[in-house]
């Protein structure tokens, strides 16, 4: 099966950290007054939620390799056009911003294109599959003045703020050590020798760049996350939401060290870790001191040297370790511990602003210029610590990051390059020069 050709390939400058997203209306139709022009690229799964919150704005064309998973979007929005290729919405030239829900390894050509041809861009989480590519789609968004969210919807709830503000507000002393955790698992599966795609899904398309495989029914729609190629596993999955929280909390950028260990299925063609443990190490920032987050997942909360599980009644959740004491959260309550040292505790005012709605600080960034609370400066060093951690597993040893040079300090190249990078399959773009 021959993979399509791309028709444009993207150039970009060099590979540098972002210092900030613009957040300017630039090239979009849209007046402060006028209904978005929407473009959704993946409209099943995780697009149907996206598209179920943009229904105040005016979703012009529906796109999806498979049109069994356009159906949905279809009738809420009768007179949007829908394509299978993604690039026919790329051509439209009245569209003002696209929303990408596809898998992960179809996040940063659509995104990066999009940008180019004038659109801003709301992508789900983990932003890309790899560094190389979250690096890439920070640059562009910088380089063409977008408006960037990245998909972590909780970052909008009221009790993500509340957490924050009592961290901010010293309300546990100064915190060195963050455990974060998610009971979830990678469904174990086997490939099969050879399945037959339906007639409604372009299965060249939906492997796109990736490394080939034969059509598993098993592995399309949904399944994809828990092969390498495709997706991130449970890390890339889920740690971007429960991460964003001590990331938001504590200003961390990208770590300094990371090391990861797990355990896998033992008969089956899923490589990525059914549980893990993966350790962060980020440096002091101004006056707060250098912090140890360990993520855990697989398992319903950290563990201590004797193997024993505490989680506070959060089956995934985080917990500062502050001098003075704890914060326990999950994404919507939290506790002061230990509850009784607390339980008069004169909490600080509030001072972040609840949110218009995730998608809604998306569309008045582009209707007004107003900030985007995960826009991809921000999200992308989170995005980026959180596919370090599957580097770090997938090369079996702690890794020494330079977040500059975008290189791991204490490995040869050529034993890391294909984590970091993708290898495109045929004629599909997305490089630096410089």
């Amino acid at each position: 099966m021959r993979p399509r050709v791309n028709r444009r390939t993207f150039l970009m400058g060099t590979a540098g950290t972002v210092a900030g997203v613009a957040l300017a209306r630039s090239a979009s139709h849209a007046a402060d007054g006028d209904k978005v022009r929407l473009g959704i690229i993946g409209c099943g799964g995780r697009g149907q939620g996206n598209w179920s919150a943009l229904t105040g704005e005016d979703v012009v064309m529906l796109c999806d390799v498979d049109l069994d998973q356009v159906k949905k979007a279809a009738a809420q929005f009768p007179k949007a056009e829908v394509v299978q290729d993604f690039r026919k919405v790329l051509d439209r030239k009245d569209i003002d911003a696209v929303v990408v829900s596809t898998p992960d390894h179809w996040h940063a050509i659509p995104s990066v294109w999009a940008m180019e041809t004038g659109k801003h861009v709301y992508c789900e989480k983990p932003l890309a599959r790899t560094v190389y590519e979250i690096r890439a789609m920070q640059e562009a968004a910088k380089k063409y003045n977008r408006v960037t969210q990245m998909g972590t919807q909780i970052h909008a709830g009221a009790n993500y703020r509340r957490v924050v503000e009592l961290v901010r507000a010293g309300a546990i002393g100064p915190i060195r050590k963050v455990d974060v955790w998610c009971e979830k698992r990678p469904s174990p599966g086997k490939r099969a020798v050879q399945g037959t795609p339906p007639s409604t899904l372009d299965y060249d398309l939906w492997v796109g760049p990736a490394e080939w495989r034969p059509y598993d029914p098993k592995v399309v729609p949904f399944n994809w996350r828990w092969w390498w190629e495709f997706g991130g596993g449970v890390l890339g999955d889920m740690a971007c939401h429960f991460m964003d929280l001590p990331h938001w909390a504590l200003d961390l950028r990208q770590p300094e060290r990371v090391k990861a260990t797990g355990t896998e299925f033992p008969d089956a063609d899923t490589k990525v870790p059914v549980t893990m443990r993966a350790d962060f190490t980020y440096p002091a920032r101004g006056s707060q001191p250098p912090v140890q987050l360990t993520w855990w997942h697989g398992t319903t909360g950290p563990q201590d040297e004797a193997g024993k599980i505490e989680n506070f009644g959060y089956t995934s959740g985080v917990l500062f370790h502050g001098e003075q004491g704890q914060i326990a959260a999950d994404y919507g309550s939290h506790k002061l511990l230990p509850e009784e040292r607390f339980s008069s505790y004169q909490r600080p005012p509030q001072t972040i602003p609840d949110s218009v709605g995730h998608h809604q600080e998306w569309i008045n960034g582009i209707k007004h210029g107003t900030p985007t609370t995960c826009n991809w400066d921000y999200s992308g060093a989170l995005a980026e610590t959180v596919q370090l951690g599957n580097v770090a597993y997938r090369l079996g040893r702690e890794i020494e990051w330079d977040t500059k040079k975008m290189r791991i300090k204490n490995a040869k190249e050529r034993e890391y390059e294909a984590l970091l990078k993708p290898n495109y399959r045929g004629d599909w773009k997305l490089k630096h020069t410089g």
